[in-house]
């Protein structure tokens, strides 16, 4: 057993914070934040018209490596608007994960559809490409949805289709998407890539995030970097990056006076204000990754002489290591650490409880989720933010 004095020593240590409250991963402002939300103010354009906007997302699509960003409101936001431009009908089916953050499941509600969580790899805490597919083997046929017309994978069981496959590189981690997309591009399922958790997280060299038709990013309080609360949509796809942006705004027609709108649209649009504290945590995300990436080696190292085990970058990937996890030997362990590391006033939380264990989830369709279910009794996140 991992001796929980010693860790929660190392970390008082490594943060240099003898005895105050150690969150699991504050904001890190340390560039032209109050500079810029300050120029902002001065413009008085702090809603969601502003040069930051459009500076914020050009930065984030040269970061990453796509063509395209559209600003959001959230993460949630941007995912519930991904699903829209994949075209989700009510009813429909998307997989996902069992083991994931609950916006991936709400934003699937959001558009109508019912999730249907799939296992994940105990490695990377991601989608299981295994999974997926004998998911797909044995429970799908293939028929013509009656609204789209694509021949698609239809649930034997539910009798409704399966459209969309929504994987999430969980903590920063990447998981096989390369298998995934493969899959997906096999059963004529559009690839909606979550990774919100993964900014500056690659896999075979290439941005988590632009693997799929679009990709969507979050920008909360908690994440590598933070405009507060924002998200963004990552595509290659010209005409899907212009009706993302039209369908975010209200789907409002350019006009320098009249208010029209074609569309049922969405007040999803990033504002101003948030936008210039993105282009200035922007400014020092190479810096970010490098602390982070220092703070996980110092971990790695420290739980090589421990039995508790720290989860570590895997080969052909690159993590950001937005929440360094560990893996604790059971569930007795894992509570007992919790407690421990908490009542010493150093932040530590357990892995999200299960979808299908909530009580809004708890009857979607759903594979064996054996690694779900033993990752769930043993993850732990532990204190993460720059040093």
């Amino acid at each position: 057993m991992t001796n929980f004095k010693n860790f929660t020593d190392f970390v008082r240590q490594t943060y240099q914070v003898p005895s105050a409250f150690i969150p699991l991963h504050p904001p890190y402002f340390n560039g032209n934040e109050k500079k810029y939300l300050n120029e902002c103010i001065d413009s008085t354009f702090v809603s969601s018209v502003g040069k930051f906007v459009n500076q914020f997302e050009q930065m984030v699509a040269e970061f990453t490596g796509a063509k395209f960003a559209i600003a959001a409101s959230n993460g949630t936001a941007a995912l519930h608007m991904a699903l829209i431009l994949a075209d989700v009908q009510p009813k429909d089916e998307v997989l996902s994960q069992a083991l994931t953050f609950v916006a991936t499941a709400n934003a699937i509600s959001y558009a109508n559809a019912t999730p249907v969580f799939i296992d994940v790899d105990k490695d990377t805490m991601g989608m299981s490409p295994m999974a997926l597919t004998e998911f797909l083997q044995n429970n799908t046929v293939f028929e013509t949805h009656p609204v789209t017309g694509k021949k698609q994978p239809k649930n034997k069981i539910t009798g409704n289709y399966i459209t969309t496959c929504v994987p999430m590189h969980t903590f920063g981690h990447p998981l096989r998407i390369d298998q995934i997309k493969n899959i997906c591009d096999e059963y004529n399922i559009t690839l909606v890539e979550d990774a919100a958790e993964s900014l500056g997280s690659y896999y075979q060299g290439k941005h988590t995030g632009t693997f799929g038709e679009i990709g969507t990013l979050s920008f909360n309080g908690n994440k590598t970097i933070t405009t507060g609360g924002g998200g963004m949509l990552i595509t290659n796809n010209e005409e899907l990056a212009k009706r993302a942006k039209h369908l975010t705004t209200t789907a409002k027609v350019p006009h320098r006076w009249n208010y029209i709108h074609d569309h049922i649209g969405y007040n999803y649009r990033l504002t101003n204000l948030a936008a210039a504290l993105g282009v200035a945590q922007m400014e020092q995300l190479n810096h970010i990754l490098k602390r982070k990436k220092l703070l996980a080696k110092g971990y790695q190292d420290f739980f090589s002489s421990e039995k508790m085990e720290f989860v570590s970058q895997k080969p052909n990937s690159e993590a950001n290591f937005w929440l360094n996890a560990v893996i604790c030997e059971n569930k007795t362990e894992q509570q007992e650490f919790l407690e421990f590391t908490n009542n010493q006033d150093v932040m530590t939380r357990p892995i999200w409880e299960l979808m299908n264990r909530l009580e809004m989830f708890k009857n979607a369709p759903k594979g064996d989720l054996s690694n779900s279910e033993w990752l769930a009794d043993r993850v732990v996140n532990i204190p993460s933010g720059v040093m």
